[in-house]
């Protein structure tokens, strides 16, 4: 077995502007057709069948999810998924947060989180973790990736806030292209896989603001959410 990824951009949908054009959030304002349409199509661009996707019902919070099967509708109240059933596919939608995707390819466990600011100093990654260790994982076999995020950069927070954050995410804190008090996640979640011990780290380095082919809430206001999928294939 082998670990896919996947990480999708704006193009290829059906949803019409602003959302246009492969949205993927449901809670977005965009046609409902459409974005089933997209998740359709999401689902046979990565080989799958439709119910071998699983969706969260994502809320900021700190909640990981074991999954042992197929699930109808999103999983509630979780901002991270974990499953150690071969094809079975995990995703984390973002316009901005951190999707953070993990895998023991050796024990077949994979994880989807999604980490935006309240989650990532929460503790969702950590949680996620702890969920992958039950469900069989080694922490030292573990590879992380970091999907495309708003940089530090253009993450512009008040003073206070980037204290606040830095206390909780140590590695965060950032000065911004205009020199203000920044927050780069992508850092801080790096920072805290390593030290609990994660053996392989990358990250995508797009930044969701200033690439257009990526959904950004900082950016656009109103728009979609890209999705990163994980799973462990049986070939």
């Amino acid at each position: 077995m082998r670990v896919r990824r996947v990480l999708t951009t704006r193009a290829g949908g059906f949803s019409g502007p602003p959302y246009g054009s492969f949205n993927l959030g449901a809670g977005t304002g965009d046609d409902r057709a459409h974005v089933l349409r997209n998740r359709r199509r999401l689902a046979t661009g990565v080989g799958l069948t439709e119910d071998r996707l699983v969706w969260m019902d994502q809320v900021h919070g700190a909640t990981a999810t074991i999954v042992h099967g197929p699930r109808p509708h999103p999983v509630p109240g979780t901002d991270a998924l974990v499953t150690a059933l071969p094809g079975l596919a995990l995703v984390a939608l973002t316009a901005d947060c951190v999707a953070v995707l993990m895998a023991d390819p050796e024990a077949a466990v994979v994880a989807a989180v999604h980490a935006g600011r309240a989650g990532a100093t929460g503790g969702v990654l950590p949680a996620a973790l702890d969920a992958m260790r039950e469900a069989g994982a080694r922490l030292d076999r573990v590879e992380a990736l970091l999907g495309p995020a708003v940089c530090g950069a253009c993450y512009e927070v008040p003073p206070d806030l980037q204290t606040a954050t830095e206390r909780r995410l140590p590695g965060s804190a950032c000065r911004t292209r205009r020199g203000t008090a920044g927050l780069d996640l992508r850092a801080g979640l790096w920072h805290q896989l390593a030290g609990a011990g994660v053996a392989r780290i990358g990250a995508d380095p797009r930044c969701t603001a200033e690439d257009p082919q990526l959904y950004s809430y900082r950016r656009d206001g109103v728009t979609g959410r890209l999705a990163a999928v994980i799973w462990m294939d049986r070939s």
